[in-house]
């Protein structure tokens, strides 16, 4: 396709959404309203993986010592935890900052600690970290037996469950992006199918002087595309706004749930979005137009 050529596919594609401003209206909107509902399944399926990566990486083996060893006992023994297959890092954890750490998560309520620093009941511990969710029973259960250990413990049985339920969430998710996507092209392509219906007879116009099929196509391709990237635009700044007014709440509300941060990701989704809706607004045209003139 020359210069020309390009020039004036572009030129009829904008000339008829001009033309038809209505239809071109609802063409859009369809794609807007099609896209932010994907947008918020894409936003939730990022999230809810993100959830399941912060719950894995957290999953950790905590050692309790026996009181009566000393520094070079403890580094010996976190010297035979660190060779232990599938262990990634060993942390000490003193009982005085185990302590500090209790008073900084109980925060306004940290005051019932009041006078406990001199009889700290807690215990020095070794904070064990594995490769993954599949390490961890048999790093526990290898810890277990080494001397100056006096207790494991570890929540992997919850965390297991948690994360099952999460994996299903995410390949629902997935499930529902894939049909959202093919509902989205369905309803694009008859809402463009419906203008050309009404552009029928300039079609048959075309035809009658001689107009290749390609060269009926290629207007209503940039037609649709151009739809298909304003629709896009609308809905990810629709997505965008409502991202932020949800994380903003989550961090209010329940900071303690692990959110992906509104950027990078309002630029990723938005320059996703517009990738999607073009492809979809010149995909859905082409289909139509083929369907009619084959008709």
């Amino acid at each position: 396709m020359g210069a020309r050529s390009f020039s004036l596919f572009l030129r009829e594609a904008l000339t008829s959404i001009r033309r038809n401003g209505l239809m071109s209206l609802a063409s859009a909107t369809t794609v807007a309203v099609s896209l932010f509902i994907l947008a918020v399944f894409l936003l939730t399926a990022v999230n809810v993986d993100n959830l399941a990566s912060t719950i894995e990486s957290g999953l950790e083996v905590r050692l309790y010592l026996a009181a009566d060893l000393d520094s070079t006992a403890v580094d010996g023994l976190k010297a035979q935890v660190a060779s232990l297959d599938g262990v990634t890092e060993v942390r000490y954890v003193s009982k005085a900052e185990a302590l500090a750490t209790l008073r900084q998560q109980l925060g306004q309520d940290s005051d019932l600690l009041e006078g406990i620093d001199q009889m700290n009941p807690l215990r020095d511990s070794l904070r064990v970290f594995t490769k993954g969710s599949a390490w961890v029973d048999a790093v526990a259960a290898g810890a277990a037996t080494l001397i100056g250990v006096e207790d494991v413990g570890y929540t992997h049985d919850l965390a297991q469950r948690i994360l099952r339920v999460i994996t299903a969430i995410r390949l629902g998710g997935l499930a529902l992006i894939g049909l959202m996507v093919l509902a989205t092209l369905f309803v694009v392509s008859n809402t463009v199918r419906l203008t050309i219906i009404a552009r029928s007879e300039e079609i048959t116009v075309m035809r009658f002087v001689g107009a290749t099929n390609w060269f009926i196509r290629w207007p209503f391709l940039f037609e649709g595309m151009f739809l298909g990237l304003l629709g896009a635009a609308a809905a990810g700044l629709a997505a965008w706004q409502v991202y932020i007014w949800a994380v903003s709440g989550i961090y209010t509300n329940v900071s303690f749930i692990p959110v992906v941060p509104v950027y990078p990701l309002a630029w990723r989704l938005g320059f996703s979005l517009l990738g999607v809706g073009g492809l979809i607004g010149a995909l859905g045209s082409v289909l139509s137009v083929r369907r009619f003139l084959r008709v």
